[in-house]
């Protein structure tokens, strides 16, 4: 592939694929910064091997797998350095939005996010990337090297696990 076909299949796989994981990145990061990081990192990656690739369907797959891969490394990472500050993470926030709806919404995200991290990876991945990276089961599957019937299995059970951590009533939904 010569200098000219690899940066327009390359341009064409970053304006399609890039919001899809900038959201899966951010959806496991939780951090805007970090996820375009780990994006940037993926991107990089994908640009020195894109000779690989016949089709943009596989990039695609190749760079979900990637970011997610990266994400959770980065969660890793942050989770070594934060070891030291753990008695600072746990004193009061202070905010100066006083509103009862500002409160109960960041109090429902807060609750969410302590019931998604409590799922296995292997519940919360194929999730994420149905609610927050927007894919299909089958591009699911794709992405995470798994069959389409094991995604299905693994969102219902990620959903009924949420389910049981999150009751009714006890999160705020505008």
């Amino acid at each position: 592939m010569d200098d000219k076909a690899k940066k327009d299949f390359f341009e064409r796989i970053y304006k399609e694929i890039f919001p899809i994981v900038i959201k899966v990145s951010y959806r496991i990061t939780k951090n805007l910064d970090a996820a375009q990081d780990v994006c940037q990192e993926a991107f990089i990656k994908l640009y020195n091997r894109v000779e690989t690739f016949p089709e943009v369907e596989d990039a695609k797959f190749w760079l979900i797998r990637v970011v997610k891969n990266l994400s959770f490394n980065y969660l890793e990472h942050e989770k070594v350095k934060n070891r030291a500050f753990d008695k600072i993470k746990h004193l009061p926030s202070f905010s100066d939005d006083t509103g009862e709806k500002q409160l109960l919404k960041k109090d429902a995200v807060e609750k969410v996010n302590k019931a998604l991290d409590q799922l296995p990876e292997n519940l919360k991945a194929p999730l994420i990337l149905r609610e927050f990276g927007g894919l299909n089961y089958k591009e699911i599957g794709a992405a995470l090297g798994i069959s389409e019937s094991n995604v299905k299995i693994r969102i219902f059970r990620a959903r009924e696990a949420l389910g049981k951590l999150l009751p009714v009533g006890e999160v705020y939904v505008p």
